[in-house]
């Protein structure tokens, strides 16, 4: 699909602004199907648990550290902030579920502040900006 041609974006009808929206979509790859492994039950989990490592549990804390891999990484080559927030209510959850059991829960409200892009593990280039630290600490 070739990029429209170069319009005053204030005076875009409603078809070229479909025409620019779309062309943006299939940039960044929307009509790519997905792999017949996203389409499990466990997908979700098991994309969370493959880019955490080094977990340390007790019945009132959960800590663990994260490193971007290409399957969580977004078109900046930095990670995704869905993943972020995947890895915060699991570590969350992994958490209440230390103090409380294994009980039926959900998480009600989760906050984030994003400080500071974290880049794709490069094997040239393993620095701290290459891994996240995520701890979850129950308060009694």
């Amino acid at each position: 699909m070739p990029p429209p041609p170069p319009v005053n974006p204030q005076r875009l009808s409603p078809a070229e602004s479909r025409e620019r929206t779309l062309y943006f979509f299939h940039g960044l790859g929307v009509d790519v199907p997905l792999p017949v492994s996203a389409e499990r039950p466990d997908a979700y989990t098991s994309l969370v648990r493959a880019i955490v490592s080094s977990a340390a549990v007790t019945s009132s804390r959960v800590s663990c550290t994260l490193t971007v891999s290409p399957a969580v990484a977004n078109q900046y080559n930095t990670l995704h902030g869905g993943a972020v927030a995947a890895v915060a209510e699991a570590v969350g959850m992994a958490c209440a579920r230390a103090a409380a059991g294994d009980k039926e829960m959900f998480l009600g409200e989760l906050s984030t502040a994003y400080l500071a892009a974290a880049r794709l593990n490069d094997e040239s280039n393993r620095s701290p900006q290459n891994s996240m630290w995520f701890e979850a600490i129950l308060l009694h």
